[in-house]
């Protein structure tokens, strides 16, 4: 066994409902028949699992389970209400990359404002300012105030800034979705190069296929607990067979259902 880079023990999170105000007809009745409804939902609860340095794990699930929550517990951007994790060790958060931003700062004073907020000394921003620039597509755009861009040009400049970064754990939400084909293959191509200096990876996402190419685990979050903890091919093997999708009804024939679930590379 190797160090371990992030440990989970008993970890649940709640959240509130209505945190407005508002009320349903539920709410209503639950009331007149006296009944007490409270406005808090855990999220998932008693959820253990260890990632040693230098492995690639996937979270999987449907939405709602929880699965990017846990990823920003593990970033430490949440607090859990019950349970702890510990993480050894600095993370790269490719997890709503465009976060920190300012909009009406240039492209330019953007880059030395969130690298430094991410630890990145200036004379290493510096050095790495070209690179972010050529990576992010973005030359000739450096005088320009971040609002004006596009959201594909704030999503590349964001990545861009963040796989700089030295820090041995990358914590990686499928926001990568987000820009053309061709943009998404050359930050996963990025990943890889990352993965490949030795660095642990902490993937969610609905890919299978981008699930299979980067990570050899899985943690499937299903009933808002961790429900399996298993190589990634038995744990999306157990995912679909636990949530076989409906096909579509079509004129003269019966529903039936599918084998795949979560999002394969053709269903780009």
């Amino acid at each position: 066994m190797g160090d371990v880079a992030i440990r989970a023990r008993g970890l649940g999170i709640k959240f509130r409902r209505n945190r407005r105000g508002r009320r349903n007809i539920r709410d209503v009745f639950g009331r007149a028949e006296g009944r007490v409804r409270s406005d808090e939902f855990w999220a998932f609860r008693d959820v253990s699992f260890r990632v040693e340095q230098g492995e690639a794990v996937s979270v999987v699930g449907r939405n709602g389970q929880g699965k990017s929550t846990l990823l920003k517990l593990v970033a430490g951007v949440l607090k859990p209400d019950e349970g702890r994790v510990t993480v050894r060790g600095g993370v790269a958060p490719l997890i709503e990359i465009t976060g920190g931003f300012e909009s009406t700062l240039t492209v330019r004073e953007n880059i030395n404002i969130v690298s430094g907020l991410h630890g990145m000394r200036r004379k290493e921003v510096k050095r790495r300012f070209d690179s972010i620039i050529d990576f992010a597509e973005l030359d000739g755009f450096v005088n320009t105030p971040f609002k004006f861009l596009s959201s594909g040009m704030k999503a590349r400049l964001a990545f861009a800034v963040v796989s700089q970064l030295d820090e041995p754990i990358l914590l990686v939400d499928e926001v990568l979705a987000v820009g053309d084909k061709a943009f998404r293959e050359k930050c996963f191509a990025r990943i890889e190069e990352m993965m490949d200096e030795g660095r642990t990876m902490f993937f969610v996402g609905h890919n299978a296929g981008n699930m299979k190419r980067f990570t050899t685990r899985g943690l499937y979050l299903d009933d808002h607990q961790l429900k399996m903890d298993a190589p990634i091919d038995d744990v999306l093997k157990q995912y679909n067979e636990d949530h076989p999708p409906v096909t579509p009804i079509r004129r003269g024939k019966k529903p039936g259902h599918s084998r795949m679930t979560i999002q394969t590379d053709d269903d780009e």
